[in-house]
């Protein structure tokens, strides 16, 4: 190798490293397995709770992989200085949006006519959040461990009712809960743990995969392994914009789907915060920025192609944590699998209809990885002598109660019901607010910037020992 090859090597960081094509296709197809279960989660459940039909569940969960195969590319590869956090994040359906949406479309409505003004809110949102983005990264002092290890744990918890029912079927069906397919996700966790001890470099980086594959082959002869949708799928085909009619809009709509759009970015500044500190790269104002935009952006493009709003999927957050592996080219490569899948229906078939205990037991660690790094984020903070743990507590329990029952606001108004309805707004709002009134308001510490990596902002961390004094 020449000295100036060399010496480029050697200063290249791990998250622009471009690895071999062989490497890169296996690691990227790793990340694509390991959230397309959550991905097409969303618009599978949005599509019958809002009155739609088959057909029209299908342009959703096809215009669902296109917005977000096109917004993983751009965040990992970038576009100048206005869009993407160029770090390894994969981009995918929040489920924030969930009851937002479905709580809109029906108070319209529902169906089509529904939609209209739920696509017309997610439009204005989308503009509303490319114009926050900004202001917003700049904040970032408001959101120290305390704050950003609570929403990542909660993230984590919330996140596992959705692998549970892959594995378990849904509740009242005559299938739920078969032990043969719980020892069929138990056996997919197993080879995970078997791979990732036994074995390293490449082969345990992408124990995940193995495994998924592993298990579906054992779920071959259990007579699982069926590809029922794949021979009815087309082979290429893009939904039009605006498939269900023009937008509509709506004060009270627009309202609740900006509030999404924030807690959003919350979400997302937490799991970029998380990776860059995996990644030993440090995230500034601008970085942060960059990617918050990238998900306005997806949330302007999904109120055109009947899509939904994008945010940094934690499930890859946790991959990154168990692989070791940094390059966001990596990434980029999973981006361009989920545009294809969004643009060729017959290969996202083929995804979908992978066996659920298969999907649901690789999610499951997944999930608990993304709780086990929020819990290692909270790690950093001091709990001693304040009222930390007390936020901790009074955060998680409200995130937990729409997770452990999902009707226990039904009585309550449906502007309340878009908010505290989900696990991830209340928690948020629940410890944003209360970080404020405990350790901002009142407090001679000033609250940390959340940049990584960079110097501790004139004095202590909330949430962390103040640093020695010169």
């Amino acid at each position: 190798m020449s000295a100036p090859a060399a010496e480029k090597s050697s200063t290249t960081h791990p998250v622009d490293e471009v690895l071999p094509a062989p490497r890169l296709l296996v690691l990227g197809l790793q990340h694509l397995f390991i959230m397309y279960a959550g991905a097409v989660a969303v618009p599978l459940i949005v599509g019958p709770a809002v009155g739609l039909k088959g057909p029209d569940i299908a342009i959703l969960v096809s215009a669902d992989l296109l917005i977000s195969g096109i917004a993983t590319i751009i965040q990992s590869v970038g576009i100048g200085k206005i869009f993407g956090v160029r770090l390894p994040v994969v981009a995918g359906a929040t489920f924030t949006v969930v009851n937002p949406m479905i709580i809109i479309a029906n108070q319209y409505g529902g169906g089509r006519n529904g939609l209209q003004y739920v696509y017309g809110a997610m439009l204005v949102s989308g503009v509303f959040g490319l114009i926050i983005a900004k202001p917003f990264s700049m904040v970032l002092r408001f959101f120290p461990p305390l704050v950003t290890g609570t929403v990542i744990t909660i993230i984590g918890l919330s996140l596992i009712g959705a692998d549970v029912s892959l594995i378990a079927g849904d509740t009242g069906t005559k299938d739920f809960g078969q032990p043969s397919h719980i020892g069929l996700a138990a056996l997919v966790v197993l080879f995970i743990v078997l791979i990732s001890r036994f074995f390293t470099g490449f082969i345990g980086q992408t124990s995940t995969l193995i495994s998924i594959i592993l298990g579906s082959l054992v779920a071959w002869p259990m007579g699982l392994l069926k590809f029922p949708d794949v021979a009815s799928a087309k082979w290429f085909g893009i939904a039009e914009p605006f498939h269900f009619g023009p937008p509509k809009f709506a004060a009270a709509a627009i309202i609740s789907m900006c509030i999404v759009i924030m807690v959003t970015y919350v979400e997302s500044t937490a799991d970029m915060l998380a990776v860059a500190e995996m990644t030993d790269r440090e995230l500034s104002p601008s970085d942060l920025a960059r990617g918050l935009s990238t998900d306005g952006l997806s949330a302007l493009l999904a109120g055109f192609m009947n899509s939904f709003p994008d945010t940094a999927y934690a499930e890859n957050v946790g991959l990154i944590g168990m692989t070791k592996v940094r390059s966001r080219w990596v990434v980029t490569v999973c981006g361009v699998a989920l545009l294809l899948l969004g643009l060729v229906p017959k290969v996202g078939a083929v995804v979908s209809d992978l066996p659920g205990p298969v999907i649901g037991g690789a999610a499951t660690v997944m999930f608990a990885m993304v709780t086990s790094i929020g819990i290692r984020t909270l790690h950093k903070v001091d709990f001693e002598n304040n009222h930390n743990l007390l936020i901790v507590a009074i955060s998680l329990s409200f995130g937990l109660i729409p997770t452990v029952a999902p009707t226990f606001y039904q009585q309550f108004p449906k502007d309340f019901q878009i908010i505290f309805g989900s696990a991830i707004t209340s928690t948020v709002l629940v410890v944003f607010v209360l970080n404020i009134l405990f350790n901002v308001v009142g407090s001679s510490k000033r609250p940390h910037s959340g940049v990584i990596g960079e110097a501790y902002e004139a004095g202590a961390v909330v949430g962390e020992p103040e640093p020695p004094k010169a």
